[in-house]
Order: structure tokens, then C-alpha cells, then sequence
């Protein structure tokens, strides 16, 4: 039974996701498949399964997982702006690398020993030469009437393979046609590359580089037919991606069997956002309080300090998931910069922040240093020993430069101390940086649809241009996300905030 957003659904069904329970595919004879839960998912105790194992065949599943693939593709070219599609670099070693080597060196010797042949051979030089008349004529517009009449009348194959049966092919003319040919088509970035192919004589290494040069070009076309078709597929975006998401829906076997009210990550994500908003505000009686818009906005802000390793991320965001992630390293590399920042301006001597240039200077060193931080890679106790240590030397240059009176053993010690303890969450400056941060980008969500900027509050002033660019880039996604799967959390947050009213 496929979830339907705008029904409400029974409650007391439950289902279980396949990545929390051990699960077992079964095929039987007519090549369909069940997927059995062998064990209770740990997110839902020990409720009984409602429902038997549904049946689904494997073109279903096929159909399902080719939707959610041109789902995800879409969705990217629509969030991402600077999306491209680039040439794919196989691995250095690789089975896959090897093979492609050995079989291109195979062609390109068998070419050159048929050029070399007396009288030369053509079948592979032919072949190549259908294969470049089809890229160029896969560059035209409909409206390119000449340039194709030029390229069938020039790259004629039948024509080609008489001349060769007869000695008269000219491979240097066709080549030229084609280096010609292939410099109206180009985009401006490859001119120069299309130049280079002048400078080759020999046929064998003047039809690897034409090929590979047309690679590129049909790269170039197909980012820009990207680029083209962005604005209208923003357009259609948000239906398709609702549908595919639904198509889906239904076709998956955990999330379409056991219970219609099968996403279990979102309902959790919303209902854990609804509680934390009831328990902030301790005079709020019901849900009356609380409106469906905040509980949903303080949601999107949680996604920002998510757990990824141990919590599941909710259904309707997890394309975005890579995103959040690295927004959340980001906030935390912020709130890092932005309280070692406050602890020099407030731990050094008085009006240190008007010198513009040293705390620019200071800026760019911590960041530097800063990458990384928040990964398991890279230790933040480390780069905070690091970071202290650079900046009282910094520190030391400037003050001497400014006739001021140099940090004496113990107040450099302590200073050092408040910078590597920067990141604790007893630390009453990163606190209050964190808390800002936060704060400033649930405004920046809030007021996104009123077109005005929020106040940006006291001290954050050193990170105001990162902070901004970044609630540009949150809000944006949110936006998006909201407009895809509206349908869904209007249905979850009355749902939510409906229980919400019956409590006593």
C-alpha cells in the first residue's frame, strides 16, 4: 500500500528499514523476490510486523532504482550550480585502466602497420573516420544545413572507401577538414588544443589527438546543454522529483509493505524537533504553541549538528545528506574561528580589532590551519596546539612593531591555554559563538520568505561574510527540499502536532 501524503495513515503499524534489521531475499521460480525482516529494527522495539511480505519483481526494483538515479541527477543539477559533468580518470593500476591500455595500444599499432602496408590498408583509418563524421554532425543545431552539407559532402563514406579501394585516398586533406571543422564547432577554451593539431604530421598520432580533442568537445556540449536546460528544469524539478520520490515509495518492499506510514526517519526527525521546541518553551500547554512552520524550520537546524555515524538521516533529505555534512563541518570550523578571533581581540591589548589588517591576517592563518578540523583525520586538539603557538608569534611581532609591551611567561601561557581549550563545550566564549551562529541562521530560515537579512548578532562581526555565504547556500537547499516533499511534512506535523493536543 503506497504512502499517500495528503491521507492520514494508522498508527499502529510499523516497518522496519533493511540498512537497522537483518533481512533475507528470497527468490522464488517466476524470478520475483521478497525481502523477510528476520529481526525487530532497533528504532521500533519489538512491534509485531503488521503485514506479510509483499511480492515485488526485480524489473520493478530495476525501474525503481533507474528512477531514483535520474531523481538524484536532476536534483543535482538543479541544487548544485556549479555541477559539470567531467572526463573520468580511471585508476592508476586498475583492472579496468589495463584492459582500456591494452586494447588502444592494440588498435593504434594495428593502424599504423595497415598505413604502412604497400599499398596501405584503410579499413581501420575508415572506420575512424565514420566515427569523427558522427561526433560533428552531433555538434550541429537543426538550423546547421550548411555545415552538415559540408561534412557528408566532404566525409562521404562511400566515396571514401572507393578512393581507398583505389589508392586515391587523401588522409591529410580529410584531416584537415576535420582540424577546420572542428575549430568552428569548438567551444573557445579548446582553440588552442584544435591549434595543436596543425603541428601533427604523422596520421597515426594526428587521429589519437583529433579523437580525444572531440572527447573533450562533447564534454563542452554536454555541459552546456546542462547549463541550457537548468532553468527549465527548475521549473519541472519539484513535481518529478516528488514523483520519483513516490514512485519509489511504492516500489520499495520495506517501505511500501509493512506500514503505509513507512517513513519512520522523517516522522522521528519531526517529532524530535516538535519535543524540543515544547520542552524550550516551558509555558507552551499544547501544540497550539508551537507552529507547524518553526517545528520544521528548528528540524532543518538539527540537520546541521546531525550524527551521522549513529542516527539515520531522515528519508526525504538523504540525497542531500554529503551537503549537510559538509555544512556541518563548516559551522563547526566557524564557531572555531569565530571564538579564537573574540579570545584575541579580548585577551591582547585594547583596540586590536580596528587594525583591520592583522586581524585579516589572523583570519587567514587560523583558517588554514583550521582544515580539516571536525574530520576524524585531523585531531582539533592538534591544530588548536598549533594554532596557539602561530598566533603568539604573530602576536609578539605585532606588538612589537606598535611599541607595545610584550606578553610576559605566564600571561603568554594562559593565553595559550585559552586557545587549546577553545573547542570545549565548557568554554564559555565557544558557547556563545555556537549559540549565535545557530541563532543567525534559524533567522536567516525564518525570514526567507520576507526577503529581509536578519541583525547579525555582536560578535560575530569578524565572520560575517563566511556566516552569510553559508545561510545563502542553507537556505537555498531548505527552500528546495521544502517545496519537493511539502505534501509529507504537512501531513507528519499535523499528525505530530495533532498527538501533541490530545496529551494532557
Amino acid at each position: 500500500m503506497p504512502f499517500e501524503p495528503d491521507k492520514s495513515q494508522p498508527a499502529e503499524e510499523s516497518s522496519d528499514e533493511p540498512s537497522h534489521s537483518n533481512s533475507s531475499v528470497v527468490a522464488d521460480e517466476s524470478g520475483r523476490i521478497r525481502i523477510r525482516q528476520s529481526t525487530p529494527s532497533p528504532h521500533r522495539g519489538n512491534t509485531p510486523q503488521a503485514s506479510p511480505p509483499r511480492f515485488v519483481s526485480v524489473e520493478e526494483l530495476m525501474d525503481a532504482a533507474k528512477g531514483v538515479t535520474n531523481m538524484a541527477l536532476a536534483h543535482e543539477i538543479v541544487v548544485n550550480g556549479g555541477f559539470q559533468i567531467k572526463p573520468m580518470e580511471l585508476p592508476q593500476g586498475s583492472l579496468e585502466r589495463t584492459v582500456r591500455d591494452i586494447v588502444h595500444k592494440a588498435f593504434w599499432d594495428c593502424l599504423e602497420a595497415q598505413f604502412r602496408e604497400n599499398p596501405p590498408v584503410y579499413d581501420h583509418a575508415i572506420i575512424l573516420l565514420a566515427e569523427i563524421k558522427e561526433t560533428l554532425i552531433s555538434f550541429l543545431l537543426p538550423g546547421h544545413t550548411r555545415l552538415r552539407n559540408q561534412i557528408n559532402e566532404v566525409l562521404d563514406l562511400e566515396l571514401i572507401k572507393q578512393e581507398a579501394e583505389n589508392g586515391a585516398l587523401d588522409i591529410p586533406k580529410l584531416a584537415n577538414f576535420t582540424i577546420g571543422m572542428m575549430g568552428t564547432l569548438c567551444a573557445p577554451a579548446r582553440d588552442e588544443e584544435v591549434k595543436k593539431l596543425r603541428d601533427i604530421k604523422e596520421p597515426v598520432p594526428l587521429f589519437r589527438e583529433i579523437l580525444a580533442v572531440l572527447d573533450l568537445m562533447k564534454l563542452d556540449m554536454a555541459n552546456f546543454t546542462i547549463s541550457s536546460i537548468r532553468p527549465h528544469l527548475m521549473q519541472q524539478s519539484v513535481e518529478y522529483e516528488r514523483k520519483k520520490f513516490q514512485d519509489f515509495f511504492e516500489k520499495k518492499p520495506s517501505m511500501a509493505s509493512s506500514c503505509p506510514d513507512s517513513l519512520e526517519f522523517v516522522t522521528s526527525w519531526l517529532q524530535e524537533s516538535a519535543d524540543d521546541l515544547l520542552a524550550k518553551d516551558s509555558a507552551a500547554a499544547s501544540s497550539s504553541s508551537v507552529c507547524p512552520i518553526s517545528v520544521l524550520n528548528h528540524a532543518y537546524m538539527k540537520l546541521l549538528t546531525w550524527d551521522h555515524e549513529r542516527k539515520a538521516f531522515p528519508e526525504t533529505v538523504v540525497m542531500d545528506q554529503i551537503r549537510f555534512q559538509e555544512m556541518k563541518l563548516e559551522v563547526t570550523q566557524l564557531t572555531l574561528l569565530g571564538t579564537l578571533l573574540l579570545i584575541i581581540q579580548n585577551s591582547t591589548t585594547p583596540g586590536i580589532a580596528s587594525h583591520t589588517a592583522f586581524m585579516d591576517r589572523m583570519k587567514s592563518l587560523i583558517r588554514l590551519l583550521l582544515e580539516g578540523v571536525g574530520t576524524p583525520s585531523v585531531s582539533t586538539e592538534e591544530a588548536l596546539a598549533t594554532i596557539s603557538e602561530k598566533v603568539c608569534v604573530e602576536l609578539s611581532g605585532y606588538l612589537g612593531q606598535h611599541g607595545s609591551t610584550p606578553f610576559s611567561t605566564e600571561r603568554e601561557e594562559s593565553f595559550k591555554g585559552q586557545i587549546r581549550t577553545a573547542s570545549s563545550p565548557s568554554n564559555q566564549i565557544y558557547r556563545l559563538i555556537d549559540s549565535r551562529i545557530q541563532m543567525f541562521l534559524l533567522s536567516y530560515l525564518s525570514a526567507a520568505n520576507q526577503r529581509s537579512v536578519p541583525v547579525l548578532p555582536g560578535g560575530l562581526s569578524q565572520i560575517q561574510k563566511e556566516l552569510e555565504e553559508m545561510a545563502v547556500r542553507f537556505v537555498r537547499l531548505v527552500n528546495y527540499n521544502k517545496m519537493v516533499f511539502s505534501p509529507y511534512y504537512d501531513s507528519f506535523l499535523g499528525k505530530v502536532l495533532n498527538k501533541q493536543e490530545v496529551q494532557p
